[in-house]
């Protein structure tokens, strides 16, 4: 029986993933096998001893202590591409509320009283403060092409718009999606200065914190529009906030509101919203419920942001597996080996992979490992975590 520990509202779509006989799932059950979340804060969160993986319905991690988990051999699961329609849609309407004004033009509609003659007389004279632009032939400048950048880039040339990209790091999956229209830009300053509006989709690290800063506003066009639907550390909101005031900014479409930003004029905020679709959260959560189930059932790893992708389909000559998480680091495959031959235990199947600092072993053995060879595994310095599947 694996028992699942889960913190705020998980879709009943993933939930119904883990419905079955072998699985516990609770918002209260004690010493659970995984955690499955969505925005709950982890971090300052102490959690058990017999947590083997925690999975986010969702793509960002910044609310889960990742790299505390690393050093406890834990892979974190997300759920990347599982919301991106949802946010491409957001994304497009934020084009379109700043492009034509249409927060402006819906408050001061809904000011508006009296009969319909001194309606239609207001309305008249004021429709001229919200003349905006049109979408078509203009450029639009998204950094990041993974799936959300993906499919704003291919909606926004359906809108006929221009659009220029820039991504160091695209994938062949993401390449493949792409638009051969998009035009490819060699630097995120080259960007911003070719573009009418500026969409940034890349998760928030230490690589892209203050990603566009007061330098890079000061390289885009006069009058550009920002839309930030990423994290708002990506963006240096306090220099948005000087572009704005000097002009040179004409609008910021921001999904993450702040006491800075509130009230002011050419600011448009929404709260967070940019997953919060029902299909999106059903998508999340069905994979992220699917990657837990994978992970415990089969010892695979699959979207996990610390542990390298290590699928290894079972062996009819195997009887038992063995995963063992441990440091990037030589000889730790030779070492798990030779604790095994000494046990006299037959590798019938095995796949080591890396990620940075970290590195998985999955092994199909044709024995059960004894219960002090696995101490001897966990005793080599660099192994995280061994267990048996």
């Amino acid at each position: 029986m694996y028992k699942i520990l889960t913190y705020n509202n998980i879709s009943a779509a993933g939930l119904q993933r883990l419905a079955h006989g072998d699985y516990e799932v609770s918002a209260d059950t004690r010493d659970p096998d995984a955690i499955l979340l969505r925005s709950f804060n982890l971090h300052g969160t102490a959690i058990a001893d017999t947590v083997k993986c925690v999975g986010r319905a969702g793509a960002g991690v910044n609310n889960i202590p990742v790299a505390e988990y690393s050093r406890r051999g834990i892979p974190v699961f997300n759920a990347p591409g599982a919301n991106a329609n949802a946010v491409k849609e957001l994304t497009i309407a934020g084009l379109l509320l700043a492009s034509r004004k249409l927060c402006d033009a819906w408050d001061f509609t809904r000011s508006l009283g009296g009969d319909d003659e001194a309606i239609s007389q207001a309305v008249e004279k004021g429709k001229k403060n919200f003349a905006g632009i049109e979408l078509a032939g203009k450029t639009l400048g998204v950094i990041g092409l993974g799936a959300i950048g993906v499919k704003v880039s291919n909606a926004a040339l359906a809108l006929d718009m221009h659009v220029i990209g820039y991504d160091p790091s695209i994938t062949v999956q993401s390449a493949w999606q792409l638009s051969s229209s998009v035009a490819q830009a060699a630097s995120v300053d080259e960007l911003v200065g070719k573009a009418d509006f500026v969409t940034v989709h890349v998760p928030l690290n230490d690589h892209t914190r203050n990603l566009i800063n007061a330098s890079r506003l000061g390289l885009m066009k006069k009058g550009a529009v920002l839309l930030n639907f990423s994290r708002s550390g990506i963006i240096e909101e306090d220099s948005v906030c000087t572009a704005l005031e000097a002009g040179s900014l004409s609008g910021y479409v921001c999904d993450f509101p702040n006491s800075a930003l509130l009230g002011r004029q050419g600011v448009i905020l929404l709260p967070h919203i940019g997953a919060s679709t029902e299909e999106a959260e059903d998508n999340c959560a069905v994979m992220v419920a699917d990657q837990i189930r994978d992970f415990l059932e089969n010892g695979n790893i699959r979207n996990s942001v610390n542990f390298p992708e290590v699928l290894m389909p079972r062996t009819d000559d195997g009887v038992s597996r063995l995963g063992v998480a441990n440091a990037n680091i030589p000889n730790m495959v030779s070492q798990i080996s030779s604790a095994l031959g000494e046990a006299n235990l037959n590798i019938v199947d095995l796949l080591n992979k890396s990620k940075g600092e970290y590195a998985y072993t999955l092994l199909d053995l044709g024995g059960e490992a004894p219960v002090e060879t696995l101490e001897k595994i966990r005793a080599i310095k660099g192994v995280l975590s061994v267990r048996v599947i």
